[in-house]
Parts: structure tokens; sequence; C-alpha cells
């Protein structure tokens, strides 16, 4: 078994605790599901937001989620000039028995401009749920 990175970006409509823990929550299932992991599978996850969100620790929609035992730790993007804006960026570490290539990364709401050659079209949004 080794241990596995999963990218995923969001944006979101607004700077509000709303917006931005909804948006997580999203990104955070979407790549649950396109992945395949429990919980106990997780290692760590890292989330950054760029500098025009600041409304609500992303962190927390992982909390919601019950991801209560899992080391977390966000930070502020670098605010790079004409860089895709309200933006969330999660690195998920994952122990894993796939291979680097069967890992599915997932970019939301725009944010696929970020990395177009890991944008997986055949990826339907689960959008906005607890479970």
């Amino acid at each position: 078994m080794s241990v596995r990175g999963i990218r995923g970006a969001t944006t979101v409509s607004e700077n509000s605790q709303e917006s931005i823990l909804a948006g997580t929550r999203e990104l955070l299932l979407n790549l649950r599901d396109a992945n395949n992991f429990k919980t106990e599978d997780i290692v760590s996850i890292f989330f950054s937001m760029t500098s025009d969100l600041n409304a609500a620790f992303p962190a927390e929609a992982a909390r919601q989620l019950g991801w209560n035992k899992v080391p977390l730790f966000g930070m502020q993007e670098a605010d790079v000039k004409d860089s895709l804006p309200k933006c969330i960026r999660v690195l998920i570490h994952i122990n894993s028995g796939k291979s680097q290539t069967e890992i599915v990364h997932c970019y939301l709401r725009g944010a696929e401009v970020l990395r177009k050659d890991l944008v997986n079209k055949n990826l339907s949004v689960k959008e906005n749920r607890l479970s």
C-alpha cells in the first residue's frame, strides 16, 4: 500500500461562510466518490484559498462530514496576479493500493482551467450534500 495524493479545486460565488463550506463539501465528496476511499484511509488534507476568501476555514467542511480524526491544514494561496479568483484548492493524502494513474483528480466550477490535463469529463458533480 502506498500514500497517494489527490488534487482538487473549485471556485465559489461569494466570500461567505455558507459558500465556502458548501463548495468545499462538494469538492471533498466528489474526490471521495471518484476515488472510493474511506475516512480511515485519509492520511492528511491540505486546504488553500485565494486571498479574496476569508469568511470560513475550508477544513470546517471536512469536520462537518465527520472527518474528525483526520489531520487538516489550511493556508492562503500565493496572491499571484491574474490568478483564478475565489478558489479553494485541496490536496488529500490517502493510503491506497491504487497506482498514481488510477487516482482521479477533481476540478469543479471553473477550476478546470487550472489543470485541463487532469479534468475527468465523465465525472458528474454531486452538489452540496452531507453524506
